[in-house]
């Protein structure tokens, strides 16, 4: 079974005010006085973390991990001090920030969480060959993994291991506390499957309507998955998964019986003799995070595709070179994946905007800036320059 990284559903429901209504109150929290010793070396770093999330947000943010914070079933090791004071930082910028420029600070107060912990290790699970990114409990507190692994100059590696697992997460805090519609799980009604969605490949499950193998787990996660992946991925990300969900995809094997511990979709196929045309070469299969932690096709030789532009100089090229050319895999699924995607995504933005009277796209297009343009060594120097 292929490793999989996952994510972990919050697992109660809120019961919080709406938003138009809040009023609210002072930190939970104590004092900056009462909990910061100025002679400690992270002093300024502590200082920053109150007065930037506990006094702004009422959220604590725990980097030095505790016993009583972590799951005792894993072998954990804590987050190291720099990877820390990044990601807090990172955090603060990428996530927090970008919904104070579109709709203030006071909805980050009310829906956020109330605690984030953070891990240097992953939490990895030997028998479903699974590692944990994220895990939040009651909407209350989110803990992120692997924060030892962290690529301050891969946003990709970034989004996959932190800032796609929050989005993520809060979009679970949200819909547990204001539903979303109904009519987004019938767009997939009787295609969810809990029990293998891991060994899945991206391009298959984007055929049938989700945007992740993940999303194809069950409807609430789908949910969740649509809103932290649209937020987060890239254009030519969003381009190249809708371009996978408008192909047919097979396993080059008789029937297309799935063996859920191999499983390798195809899009295309050529026939190398023409005497013997049941006699089939598949090839383009998809990944949804290669080693460079980007979502890619990948060609007969190895070869990696990031955009739509790309990989369809790629078939041409292919086109050509085949003799008898190459084929696409028909689609005999009867599902418009690209289509229904796309719904799910108008279901998010409608519910964004008529439950929470916030814009979607502008949102995102928050979040994509911010991203391009974050300076880790100027978000150092506000730690650096607390009084």
């Amino acid at each position: 079974m292929k490793l999989r990284n996952i994510f972990i559903p919050a697992v109660a429901a809120l019961s919080l005010m709406g938003c138009s209504d809040d009023k609210l109150g002072p930190t939970i929290f104590p004092e900056v006085s009462d909990t910061v010793d100025p002679n400690s070396y992270s002093y300024k770093f502590d200082t920053w973390v109150n007065q930037n999330f506990r006094d702004v947000y009422n959220l604590e943010f725990k980097y030095k991990m505790e016993d009583v914070e972590a799951d005792m079933n894993y072998n954990l090791v804590p987050a190291t001090y720099g990877n820390a004071r990044d990601l807090c930082l990172l955090t603060h910028y990428l996530w927090f920030e970008a919904y104070a420029e579109h709709c203030g600070e006071d909805f980050l107060k009310s829906y956020g969480p109330r605690i984030l912990h953070l891990i240097g290790s992953p939490a990895y699970n030997p028998n479903t060959g699974t590692e944990i990114l994220g895990l939040a409990e009651g909407g209350l507190k989110v803990t992120l993994y692997k924060v030892n692994e962290m690529q301050l100059t891969n946003i990709n590696q970034l989004n996959e291991y932190y800032f796609r697992t929050m989005h993520h997460e809060f979009g679970h805090i949200l819909h547990q506390t204001r539903s979303y519609p109904t009519e987004f799980n019938l767009l997939s009604t009787g295609r969810y499957d809990q029990g293998s969605w891991q060994s899945k490949a991206i391009g298959y499950v984007a055929s049938q309507g989700f945007i992740t193998p993940y999303a194809s787990s069950e409807n609430r996660e789908d949910f969740a998955e649509t809103i932290a992946n649209y937020l987060t991925r890239t254009d030519d990300q969003m381009e190249l998964i809708l371009w996978m969900a408008s192909k047919g995809w097979s396993t080059g094997k008789d029937d297309d019986k799935l063996n859920v511990d191999d499983a390798e979709y195809f899009s295309y196929y050529y026939i190398p003799d023409s005497a013997n045309p049941d006699n089939r070469k598949y090839f383009l299969s998809s990944n949804e995070h290669d080693e460079t932690y980007r979502v890619c096709l990948i060609g007969e030789n190895g070869e990696r595709f990031y955009s739509v532009s790309e990989v369809e100089a790629y078939l041409e090229k292919m086109n050509a070179q085949k003799p008898g050319g190459i084929f696409a895999v028909e689609d005999k699924d009867t599902i418009d994946g690209r289509e229904v995607i796309l719904q799910k995504q108008n279901i998010a933005r409608n519910w964004f905007k008529d439950t929470w009277q916030l814009d979607f796209d502008e949102l995102r297009e928050i979040v994509q800036r911010r991203q391009q343009d974050f300076d880790i060594e100027a978000l150092r120097a506000e730690i650096e320059n607390v009084k």
